[in-house]
């Protein structure tokens, strides 16, 4: 499988990233942006090392952690008929973890484990003060996702993302939004992890089976990063990812942009699949002419005829008006 390699940059500062980079919504590689980290100078010196490093922070609480067996070859994906899924899910103390991870180092066929999305100050208070973002708010709190050789399925986040690897190596391949009619999704209602989810296999696409991947690998986009190494992957930009070594670790920041009180897109996207998606055709396609008036146009088109004072929820809501009109969909929603 090829894709395009991700551009690279190198000299961005924070300035630089939230007023060119995250605008232009496009992928870009930071060579060694986290390598002055504390937590990937431990990873270098070994496994051991870094597990020893992370303990100083573990307040030993249990997190969610997902095991699949030798026959999945890593992937965290559904069982053949779609019904429930090739893995078991629970959770676990940290250092259960780094126990099971330096145990199954040296095997040829393991059991494939993910310690996954563990915020860091909530679960490694102290983290996250020594291994700073040199591009991100210390408000934006990291996540952690620890493993070995795991393959987690394209999907994509309604949020801005930055991760950086601490140990291993990880290959991510990128699809835009675009690409959405190209990767075959899966369910939406029940999914491995969360978002929904890719059914093709990159590791061996069917291409009779799913033709239309041929028109997404044409858009793709790939990198292998080493620890230090950092991925800017724009909002709802389609990833796949692998993790290369038998211990795997990366820190990333999810951040979004939606304004105060307005609510969030994917909750709207959800209600709108609810409502619009079963009504008749000639009725959908009235609707998508007012979506593309008021939602996707430009909006200064759909108020220009309006005095600025009534552009309501069309123009700047203030944020308790904002929560007014959310709170009048809420009762709605629940009635």
């Amino acid at each position: 499988m090829t894709a395009t390699p991700i551009v690279e940059m190198t000299a961005v500062d924070a300035d630089r990233f939230h007023d060119e980079i995250v605008p232009a919504a496009q992928p870009v590689v930071f060579r060694g942006l986290v390598a002055h980290w504390p937590a990937v100078a431990a990873a270098r010196q070994g496994d051991d090392a870094l597990f020893a490093y992370l303990s100083r922070f573990d307040r030993q609480e249990p997190v969610g952690t997902l095991i699949a067996p030798p026959e999945a070859g890593g992937r965290f994906f559904y069982n053949d008929d779609l019904s429930g899924f090739n893995f078991q899910g629970g959770r676990a103390r940290l250092s259960k973890s780094f126990d099971f991870l330096l145990a199954n180092r040296e095997a040829d066929r393991p059991a494939t484990l993910a310690a996954q999305s563990i915020p860091a100050d909530t679960h490694l208070p102290g983290f996250s003060a020594e291994n700073a973002s040199p591009l991100l708010a210390p408000e934006i709190e990291p996540l952690l996702w620890l493993g070995s050789r795991v393959i987690v399925a394209a999907h994509q986040d309604p949020y801005e993302n930055l991760a950086c690897v601490v140990a291993g190596r990880r290959r991510f391949t990128l699809f835009p939004p675009q690409a959405v009619a190209d990767l075959y999704i899966g369910p939406f209602e029940k999914t491995p992890g969360g978002p929904p989810i890719s059914l093709v296999s990159f590791d061996d696409p069917d291409l009779e089976k799913h033709p239309r991947f041929a028109q997404a690998l044409a858009v793709a986009q790939a990198v292998e990063l080493a620890p230090g190494d950092a991925l800017y992957i724009p909002y709802l930009w389609w990833h796949h990812v692998r993790s290369l070594e038998p211990v795997n670790l990366l820190t990333n920041y999810w951040w979004a942009s939606e304004p105060a009180g307005r609510g969030q897109a994917m909750d709207a996207f959800l209600h709108a699949v609810m409502a619009l998606r079963a009504l008749p055709a000639h009725q959908r396609a009235a609707w998508k002419s007012i979506f593309d008036h008021y939602v996707f146009g430009d909006p200064d088109a759909a108020t220009a005829h309006l005095p600025e004072q009534v552009h309501g929820m069309l123009g700047q809501l203030p944020e308790d008006d904002a929560r007014k009109i959310r709170d009048v969909l809420g009762r709605k929603l629940s009635s």
